[in-house]
This record gives structure tokens, C-alpha cells and sequence, in this order.
């Protein structure tokens, strides 16, 4: 098998996808990513020194094209999805690429899934997680199906879960899995054997269970997280009556992760999640100073965290907007209604004061236009199982095209000019927010602001016209603030414009 592999790399957009890209790179193979939308990928520092193939992971003909030429296919697919038919979805679209891989003579699938126990009963999510693992391991296609427990890195789910639960609550009621057995490993050394799997012997065909050198408690684990933050030790009751479906809405409301994501990572815990074998080494070694510690993980993970250079978070995978779902730009919006609030207005601050305001918008920096408001609406959306406001930014400064902004998401940015967030919470239609920099003919800087609509059903209608009369309050005082604040900074560059 050649040094240099060709490497396609599914989910690129997402958690460890959008890692695992550079790190392929890094080793010196050639890397094609498969994405829904190549847009989502522009602003990545890798995006240049990949191919992209457009291609969604349901349609088996483009599907096919992608895997073209392809020694070593990476699935880093899962789906968050609560209906009764996820797992059916799951594992067809894990069919229709194993499939793919058999027709395009592709020498190896790289599969990543969850550690799960042998003689106990599994969640639906686990179950599908499990059962895309064995469909790839008895494909035609020599497999690597690497089962990890919990990933402890900079925006990974399980590490914000962990780390908000033990910031916010000094004193917290837990299920009882808080006292299971767990072997977290570190993101970095996931990203290790992902690229290590490349070039295994093509006879290897199996499950490998993944983890780190330390095996202890959810409850250790917080209090851990707790003295490396240099917080007080953290007082815990185990109660046996919280299941696994209270536990996640508990924590959908007191972290960021939402209850959808929150409920398999919960379910997970609810087993004793320990590596039954560490076979893995007999075909790639450790790293030269040894995988890294719970505390040594959670140590790097907050330094990324401190130094504003999390590259990805779990919230990187698009939730919501199907390429199949109106655009704002489509002409007459195809057919559809749409209702809109628009507003421009003169600013008398350059357009670069005005851009940064707008670029950092949201997040602890807010929205400009009543926080309590924003707050409420945000718990609202998180009763609901939307995001609410907690996902925050993946950083207060820059925004790229896929970033998670609170409940919205970055659909399009023009650096400077223009920016065009997609609504994520929970809503009976589709919803956009626009902010564009311009100036008229005698250079006076202008600012636009554009809220969309695109209605589903008669509840789409009403809750519209049910809104409608705070616009004005919402809206209007959102681009005045943000007006306000640039101009603020056209006169104080040091001036504090969190709102």
C-alpha cells in the first residue's frame, strides 16, 4: 500500500471531521472531503489543500462519484435525530456508503462509534451506532470500527457537559450513573488512531475498543474538573430516580449541550463504559509520551478553550437547513411566502467600526436589544428542545460560515459587507436575520438589517402576525444599538460594547 493514500474524510463540517481533515493532511495524504454544501467549508485554513465533492450521504449516485479514486473512506456520520425512524435512517445511509465503497474499490472504511457494553441492553442510539459498526465490519471492505466512550477536548459535547455541570451547580442531585465506571480518552489521541487506521493491514477487519490510561467516575471526573479550575469541591447526591430521559432535559437546561444530544451522551453513561480490550496496540503504537491523562486532557481542553483556539465544536454539524430548503436569495422564493421586517438606516462610523460590531455580535457580547428578552425567549426555545441562547460562539471575534452564533447558525459572510444567520430554534417555518454594511453616493456608511420568514402551515401564518407587533421593539433597537455601538467605537476603540 502507497505511503501517500487518498483519503476521504464525511462529517468535515462537523466535531472530529473538521480535526481529522488537518491531521490526514498533516501525515502526508491526500484528502477529499464530502459535504452537502462546499460554502461550509471556505473559511476552514484547510479548505485549499483539499478536493471537495459535493454530495449528500443519501443519494448513492453522488455518493458513488465522491468515493472515486479513494484508498481509505473515513464515516463520521451520526445522526442527534429523536423520531422513531433515526435508526432506520442511520443505517441506510451507512448502506447506501459501504455500497459505494464495494463499487469504487475502496481498500478500507474508518468508522468511529461508541464504546458499549456486550451483555447489556442498548438505547436506541447506541443500538444504531452499534449496529452502522457491524454493518461496515461484515462489508465487503476491510473495516476499522473504533468504539471511544467519552472525548474530553476543547467543544466536544462531552467535555462542555462536563465542564458546565461542574461550574454552574457547587451542589447538584445526579442520577445514579454518576458512580459508573468510565475511560474517557482525549481528543487528540482519538485524532491519533483515526489517522493510524489508514494504513492497517488489509486483512484487519474488526472492532477495536479506544481509550485513555484512566478509568474512573462521572463523579470523579467533576470533582477533578473542579480542583483544575480551582473551584471547591463539589458536593454530589446520587438519587435513584432521575432516568435517562430527565437527565438529559436536567441537563439540556444547565449546559449548552441541547436534550437531543444530550440523551445518547447520557444513556452512554448510564453503562460501565470500560475498554474490554486494548488489541489496537498490537497494530498501531502509542504516541512517543504516551496518551494523555483525564486531568492532562482537561488541562490542554481548557487552554484551548482560554487562548480562544477550539478549531471545532460538537455544535459544528448543521442541525437544520436541508439543501433542499428555501434560500433566502431563491427567486420569488420559489413559489413560497415569506415575510419580512426591513430596516436601513445612516451610521456615522466607518463601515469597518460598523462590520466589527456586527461580526461580534451574540454570544457574551449579545444582541443589542433587551437581554432579558433575549433570555426568556432563549429558555422558551430550550423547553421546547431548541439550543435556546447557550451555545454561544466558538469565538467572541471572528465568524466563519458554518459557526454556531446562540440558535442561529453562519449561512453566508461577506468579510466586511455582509452576514446571513439561519435560525436554528425550534419554529413553525424557517427564519433568517441579515446585517449589511454599504454607503450611499456621498460615502455615508448605511446599515441594513433583513428579518425573514418563510412560514410552514397556518401556525407559520399566526406565529408571525403573533410576533409581529415587537418587532419594532426587537429589531428596531437591535440596529439602533448596534449603530449606537459603532459609532461608540469610531470614538473610544477601547470603549466595553457588550450589550
Amino acid at each position: 500500500m502507497p505511503t501517500t493514500l487518498k483519503a476521504l474524510v464525511t462529517g468535515a463540517t462537523g466535531y472530529l471531521g473538521g480535526r481529522l481533515v488537518p491531521e490526514l493532511i498533516r501525515a502526508g495524504h491526500d484528502v477529499r472531503v464530502m459535504v452537502r454544501d462546499p460554502l461550509r467549508i471556505e473559511a476552514q485554513a484547510w479548505s485549499g489543500d483539499v478536493e471537495v465533492a459535493k454530495a449528500d450521504a443519501t443519494d448513492a449516485p453522488s455518493v458513488r462519484v465522491a468515493l472515486e479514486g479513494v484508498d481509505v473512506a473515513y464515516y463520521l456520520l451520526h445522526s442527534i435525530a429523536t423520531g422513531d425512524d433515526f435508526a432506520r435512517t442511520e443505517l441506510d445511509m451507512a448502506t447506501t456508503f459501504v455500497c459505494a465503497c464495494e463499487d469504487a474499490g475502496v481498500s478500507r472504511v474508518v468508522y468511529l462509534g461508541g464504546l458499549t457494553p456486550a451483555d447489556e441492553s442498548l438505547s436506541p442510539h447506541l443500538g444504531s451506532r452499534h449496529a452502522v459498526g457491524r454493518l461496515f465490519v461484515d462489508s465487503d471492505v476491510p473495516a476499522a470500527y473504533l468504539r471511544a466512550a467519552m472525548v474530553i477536548g476543547s467543544g466536544s459535547a462531552s467535555f462542555e457537559m462536563l465542564r458546565y455541570l461542574t461550574e454552574r451547580l457547587p451542589v447538584m442531585v445526579t442520577p445514579r450513573w454518576v458512580d459508573n465506571l468510565i475511560q474517557p480518552i482525549a481528543v487528540r489521541d482519538v485524532l491519533g488512531y483515526l489517522v493510524g487506521c489508514a494504513a492497517l493491514a488489509p486483512e484487519v477487519n474488526r472492532s477495536f475498543d479506544i481509550g485513555g490510561p484512566d478509568t474512573l467516575t462521572y463523579r470523579d471526573m467533576m470533582q477533578q474538573y473542579a480542583t483544575i479550575s480551582g473551584l471547591p469541591r463539589r458536593r454530589i447526591i446520587p438519587v435513584p430516580v432521575l432516568s435517562p430521559t430527565l437527565s438529559s432535559h436536567w441537563v439540556g437546561l444547565i449546559t449548552p449541550v441541547p436534550g437531543a444530544l444530550a440523551r445518547p451522551l447520557v444513556e452512554s453513561l448510564k453503562h460501565k463504559v470500560v475498554c474490554e480490550e486494548d488489541d489496537i496496540k498490537q497494530h498501531l503504537p502509542d504516541p512517543a509520551e504516551g496518551l494523555l491523562g483525564f486531568t492532562d486532557a482537561v488541562r490542554l481542553a481548557l487552554s484551548k478553550v482560554q487562548n480562544l483556539q477550539v478549531p471545532t465544536r460538537w455544535s459544528s454539524a448543521s442541525t437544520a437547513g436541508a439543501p433542499s430548503e428555501p434560500m433566502p436569495s431563491d427567486p420569488d422564493w420559489a413559489g413560497g411566502d415569506v415575510y419580512l421586517d426591513e430596516r436601513e438606516r445612516e451610521v456615522d462610523a466607518s463601515p469597518h467600526a460598523l462590520w466589527r460590531i456586527i461580526e461580534e455580535i451574540g454570544g457574551e457580547n449579545g444582541w443589542y436589544s433587551f437581554p432579558l428578552a433575549w433570555r426568556i425567549r432563549g429558555w422558551l426555545d430550550r423547553l421546547s428542545g431548541g439550543p435556546g441562547l447557550r451555545r454561544g460562539r466558538r469565538n467572541p471575534r471572528d465568524l466563519v460560515v458554518g459557526d454556531v452564533l446562540d440558535w442561529w447558525r453562519v449561512e453566508a459572510a461577506e468579510d466586511g459587507r455582509f452576514l446571513r444567520l439561519r435560525a436554528e430554534m425550534r419554529l413553525p417555518g424557517l427564519a433568517w436575520l441579515e446585517l449589511e454594511v454599504g454607503s450611499d453616493e456621498g460615502g455615508t456608511t448605511t446599515f441594513r438589517q433583513r428579518a425573514l420568514f418563510h412560514p410552514r402551515g397556518l401556525l407559520g401564518h399566526a406565529y408571525w402576525w403573533a410576533v409581529w407587533p415587537f418587532h419594532g421593539i426587537v429589531f428596531g433597537s437591535m440596529q439602533r444599538n448596534i449603530a449606537n455601538a459603532a459609532e461608540a467605537l469610531a470614538t473610544d476603540p477601547e470603549a466595553d460594547l457588550r450589550v
